[in-house]
């Protein structure tokens, strides 16, 4: 993509989004775009050419649109397509996509959750922080990919009781269920956060 093509796509994914809560007829939208010639055969780490989401709307607005770039998190985004192969529109994923080696994703999980070391990494995204750290552990120790909820009911059978609580309740409002309001709960996330990087660093020996 060229400055302009990049620079017009992202103003007209501003019209269409919102962010999460703010606005009844608009979601909050995430947008990647990739080259097919990038992307086949399969090379890690793979390249992603935009990258749109709500999390850039200050940057997108103030004329930071971004640039084509090697993105490790594409190994994730590309085998939940391939696992799931539910596409709303076109081919199916198998069609366009090789399958992601296990190691590559596996590498890619780990490399996420070395974004979230202290309550500054997650202020503001808690709820999304936490489903998303109980499907790194789901998919790590199963192979497989399930929506942020279903693994926190994976998980909490497994977690010890003391750190049961906050993870139930961010499925709970991921389902729309209860409020969210792990903003003002932040030593809770903070433990929840802490235990499940070192058992998912323990177990897969990092």
């Amino acid at each position: 993509m060229n400055s302009e093509q990049r620079a017009n796509l992202m103003r007209d994914l501003l019209e269409v989004s919102a962010w999460p809560g703010t606005q009844s007829l608009l979601r909050a939208l995430e947008v990647t775009v990739v080259l097919e010639s990038k992307m086949h055969p399969w090379r890690y780490p793979p390249e992603r050419e935009l990258q749109f989401g709500e999390w850039l709307r200050a940057d997108i607005l103030a004329g930071n649109y971004g640039h084509a770039t090697l993105d490790r998190d594409l190994a994730i985004l590309v085998s939940k397509l391939l696992f799931r192969n539910r596409p709303l529109y076109g081919p199916e994923a198998e069609s366009l996509f090789d399958p992601v080696p296990k190691g590559d994703l596996h590498d890619a999980l780990l490399a996420t959750l070395a974004f979230w070391n202290e309550p500054s990494d997650w202020h503001g995204d808690e709820r999304n922080v936490i489903l998303t750290l109980a499907r790194i552990w789901f998919t790590l120790s199963t192979g497989a990919i399930v929506p942020k909820d279903e693994a926190a009911d994976w998980l909490l059978k497994r977690l010890p009781p003391e750190y049961a609580r906050v993870l139930r309740d961010a499925r709970d409002a991921y389902r729309g269920v209860r409020r969210d309001d792990f903003q003002e709960r932040g030593d809770e996330v903070g433990r929840l956060v802490h235990f499940v990087k070192t058992a998912i660093s323990a177990s897969s020996g990092d």
